[in-house]
């Protein structure tokens, strides 16, 4: 396990023992009511840290209307004008998302790594394959691996130098492999907690795919103390794709886990909409379960046996069973309310 300074977000640690999920906020800077509104529907939907964008002083307004709304902290996305954080500082923001090579001279970052310290406020360094510096791209031939580890490590130390550590690091690339091997260095270089992502990830489905594949590579080898799953599509997708892969390396996200099989000629039942209806019904329940959902007796009792409860298809029916041990037949037509009952029952 990396050694960690921790860094405290509002009421958060990022210390190695929990792994945060993270959105952004997409309504326009100038919509107030839209912002407060998705703000909510996100941090209902389980989004834990909340980012929006403030490209100009009249989006510092949006501060305090969202943090009346939400008990999540905020973070105030910041490029290139210092006095943007500064003015975000004083409107209440919980964290500040900077590039401190992109702000300007020495005096302005020490501007704000004072105030962010005053007032107890961290600060991720937000690195990407669009924001790496003129001189490392020439130095290494584009933005790979290590041009993203030494920019970060750079704007680091930029802040390290008026002994500000409260920091959080990305180093994001639309390139899996080079995320994940720029995550794996600078992991073994620095003890700064890492915000996981890849940028620019693209649609709903890829999107989902190249941050499952990144990301979660990541979570297994110990890497990353926060992520954000970043899609072109409404923000609450993200954060159900974040608890998707925080599930499937088995991190518990307070919901069943469904597993199913993919069918074939031994299926009896229409197993495709049952797994969908039992995946919907059991959206709204709490509880660290694993459900199986399977086409016949072959995949089921047998290879979900470590599942907490499931039902295997017959013909016009199908076997209820928890933890590989049949407990009894039911109709086809029964199958879901039958099984919905067993789970409310469970501890």
């Amino acid at each position: 396990m990396r050694k960690l300074i921790p860094v405290k977000l509002k009421d958060l640690v990022f210390n190695g023992k929990k792994i945060y999920i993270q959105s952004m906020l997409n309504a326009k800077s100038t919509d107030i009511e839209g912002n407060v509104k998705q703000a909510k529907a996100l941090e209902q939907a389980g989004c834990e840290i909340l980012r929006v964008a403030v490209p100009d002083m009249d989006a510092v307004k949006l501060i305090p209307k969202i943090k009346e709304a939400i008990s999540i902290p905020l973070v105030a996305d910041i490029h290139f004008d210092h006095r943007l954080a500064l003015a975000s500082l004083d409107a209440g923001i919980d964290k500040i998302r900077i590039n401190p090579g992109n702000i300007g001279s020495d005096e302005k970052v020490k501007e704000v790594a004072v105030a962010c310290r005053n007032r107890g406020v961290p600060i991720r360094i937000g690195v990407n394959s669009g924001s790496v510096e003129k001189k490392l791209l020439e130095k290494y031939g584009g933005p790979t691996a290590d041009a993203l580890v030494e920019s970060g490590l750079y704007h680091a130390s930029l802040l390290e130098k008026y002994d500000f550590d409260q920091i959080v690091i990305s180093l994001k690339s639309s390139s899996v492999p080079i995320m994940v091997e720029a995550y794996e260095k600078l992991s073994e270089r620095c003890p700064y907690p890492l915000h996981l992502g890849v940028t620019e990830a693209g649609t709903e489905r890829m999107g989902l795919i190249k941050s499952a594949v990144g990301i979660g590579s990541l979570l297994l080898q110990g890497i990353g103390e926060t992520i954000r799953v970043s899609l072109t599509a409404d923000p609450i997708k993200e954060i159900a794709a974040a608890k998707d892969i925080l599930q499937s390396i088995g991190k518990d996200v307070g919901r069943p886990e469904i597993v199913s099989c993919p069918t074939c000629g031994r299926t009896r039942i229409d197993l495709v909409p049952l797994a969908k209806r039992i995946e919907e019904e059991l959206s709204g329940i709490q509880k660290n379960i694993k459900v199986a959902v399977m086409g016949c007796v072959v995949n089921g009792p047998g290879e979900a046996r470590e599942a907490d409860i499931g039902i295997a298809g017959g013909d016009g029916c199908a076997v209820l069973f928890k933890k590989g041990e049949v407990i009894r037949k039911i109709p086809e037509d029964r199958i879901v309310e039958e099984l919905l009952d067993e789970i409310q029952q469970l501890p």
